[in-house]
Formats: structure tokens, C-alpha cells, sequence
């Protein structure tokens, strides 16, 4: 379960600074390497299931968005956009 205490801009923003330029790319892997990251900057924090549904919650909420399409094959390897100021 997500803490409704949890500053969502103030997340992404700290998960836009430890990716690379670039990063992340493609959709499962962008998806990946967003949870694995979070698990990472929030040791104990969160189980990775818990990690998964917030990534889920931050591109629902639109601080992360996918730039392709994840069902067409030319551009599931498109980058994400990420932004705290959603």
C-alpha cells in the first residue's frame, strides 16, 4: 500500500537524478529499471511489488509518460518522459 504521505513530485524528481541521460528506454525495460531504482533510493522502504504499483501510480498520475507506443513494435523503444511538475 501506498502512504498518502508520499510526495510524489518530490519522488520523481529524485528518480529523474540518479537516471542517466536517456534513461530510461523502452517500456517493460523503462518500467524495470523505474522499480528497481525506487527499491534502491528507498532501502526497506518498499517491497518490489509495492515499487511496481508506484511506478504504475506515477505514470497514471503523469509523472511519468512513455513516449511510444508499447503495442507497436517500432516504437516500444522509445524513452519516457519524466517530470516532477506534473
Amino acid at each position: 500500500m501506498i502512504s498518502d504521505d508520499l510526495d510524489l513530485r518530490k519522488l520523481t524528481a529524485d528518480l529523474k537524478s540518479r537516471l542517466g541521460p536517456g534513461e530510461p528506454v523502452g517500456y517493460l525495460r523503462g518500467k524495470s529499471l523505474m522499480r528497481d531504482m525506487l527499491l534502491d533510493m528507498r532501502e526497506n522502504q518498499f517491497s518490489e511489488l509495492e515499487a511496481e504499483e508506484l511506478v504504475d501510480t506515477l505514470e497514471s498520475r503523469g509523472f511519468v509518460r512513455f513516449l511510444g507506443d508499447p503495442a507497436e513494435r517500432s516504437v516500444a523503444d522509445a524513452p519516457w518522459d519524466i517530470s516532477p511538475h506534473a
